[in-house]
């Protein structure tokens, strides 16, 4: 099978499809140079996130147990953020499809361990490995261990030789909860033949939002729908609410400030401008979106000498002590339960021009929201939560603080845009509905192409 657009000049399609092989081979020799270090990159990391030293062979294409589940549907999720995304599809295609297991591919030992709590209840349905290195032999080794009827890409993970190799071995593709900003339009538009090669085996692509559909049809993908995001989707777990009303038992009456998924520069911005929270006795709760860094921000905090305490020493049904300013969530899997416990959130990855986190989780809980002024990974949603009153933006740290201070002390404006964030949530479900009906003509196809 060919894996070139097909154009209608015979000539022509053979050269632009030595032009495409020529772009992907070169990638793969890059590849293949980086592999060294990016095994020292893996064990560097491991010094401070042990799980970076564990299934290395995975990510070579080697699997020494059998698999227990057959017949599998892929699903890719590289982290946390997508592992979460994906949970309300990876619920409906077990439930949909009982004949079939879920093969759950991550990057990051978060994102696996995420995968791990939140679809254990499924036993050996839910197979997870790590995603090997885009090489053609470890993606080729990788497809024909687990042989995999379908893959689902989630959200932005395009890699042009595991979609070379899943044209060859015949899987069908589809890119779902499918986002592309700006930012990442530039960058791949420099590598342009190698998107267009990769979006022409691309089955389907079910796109979050018009302008995230438009940057993508951009790379050629002629099937794009707009589904909307399925991280609207996901059930917030009861175990999550009743945690949250144990936090915040805890902290008393005092009232509380969340600083969610905070990244690396952001911290000491947050830190320095805690003095324009002017509210007696208010609670900062500061999660930082990497583990590895708890360590780091822990020793931020007191360096300026501010009072603090870690998730990881509280003790249970003991009150926070009431000159504690600081509450560190250095805990995995409960940032639902953070959101219950606070009055408003500040979202992070949006102080800085990293492009801000999804701040879904936020509205799903009906908490009022503010974000930064860098939200281009997230652009529409962030844009239709502020004109719905959900969500509001402050240019810097400062204004962060004065806006929460303002939040915090009036509790008519905060429950109000609490409840317009939880409207908010509500009118956008509906988007794992969508996807299921552009996936299952692919399932179909492909059950109906083994029986026969």
């Amino acid at each position: 099978m060919v894996f070139a657009p097909r154009f209608r000049d015979n000539a022509a399609d053979e050269h632009f499809a030595f032009y495409f092989r020529l772009m992907r081979a070169l990638y793969s020799v890059a590849w293949l140079l980086a592999l060294p270090f990016a095994l020292l990159r893996l064990w560097w990391r491991g010094r401070r996130e042990r799980g970076y030293r564990q299934h290395i062979g995975e990510r070579l294409g080697c699997y020494p147990q059998s698999v227990p589940y057959r017949p599998l549907i892929w699903v890719h999720a590289v982290s946390v953020g997508e592992t979460r995304a994906a949970e309300p599809l990876v619920d409906t295609l077990l439930a949909a499809y009982s004949e079939y297991g879920v093969l759950l591919t991550h990057m990051t030992p978060t994102g696996r361990a995420t995968g791990a709590a939140l679809f254990k209840h499924y036993g050996d349905r839910v197979v997870q490995s790590y995603l090997p290195y885009d090489i053609g032999v470890l993606v080729a080794r990788f497809l024909c261990h687990f042989k995999p009827s379908l893959c689902i890409l989630m959200e932005t993970e395009i890699w042009p030789n595991l979609i070379a190799q899943c044209v060859q071995h015949r899987v069908p593709l589809a890119l779902v909860n499918a986002r592309l900003s700006e930012r990442s339009l530039a960058r791949g538009q420099r590598f342009g033949a190698l998107m267009r090669e990769a979006a022409a085996g691309i089955v389907c692509v079910a796109a979050q939002t018009e302008a995230d559909a438009a940057r993508l049809r951009l790379f050629g993908q002629a099937r794009v729908e707009v589904t909307g995001s399925v991280k609207f989707d996901v059930a917030v777990p009861d175990a999550a609410i009743a945690l949250g009303a144990a936090f915040r038992d805890r902290f008393g009456t005092r009232p509380v400030l969340l600083c969610a998924s905070t990244r690396e520069g952001e911290e000491a911005l947050l830190l320095d401008a805690l003095a324009q929270l002017d509210v007696p006795d208010a609670l900062l709760v500061l999660v930082p979106r990497h583990p590895q860094r708890f360590d780091e921000v822990a020793q931020m905090v007191a360096v300026r000498g501010l009072s603090l305490v870690r998730r990881s020493q509280l003790v249970d049904d003991e009150p926070l002590p009431p000159d504690v300013r600081v509450l560190l969530g250095d805990s995995m899997g409960e940032m639902f339960a953070y959101y219950a416990a606070c009055d408003c959130a500040f979202v992070g990855g949006s102080l800085l021009p990293l492009g801000g986190q999804n701040l879904i989780e936020a509205c799903a809980v009906g908490k009022p929201v503010i974000v930064g002024p860098h939200t281009f990974n997230f652009a529409a949603i962030t844009e239709d939560a502020i004109a719905a009153n959900a969500a509001v933006r402050a240019p810097d740290a400062a204004e962060v603080m004065r806006l929460a201070a303002r939040l915090l002390r009036d509790d008519a404006s905060r429950g109000q845009m609490g409840r317009d964030a939880l409207a908010f949530a509500s009118r956008q479900r509906g988007a794992t509905e969508r996807t299921m009906a552009l996936l299952a003509p692919l399932l179909a196809k492909k059950t109906a192409t083994a029986a026969y």
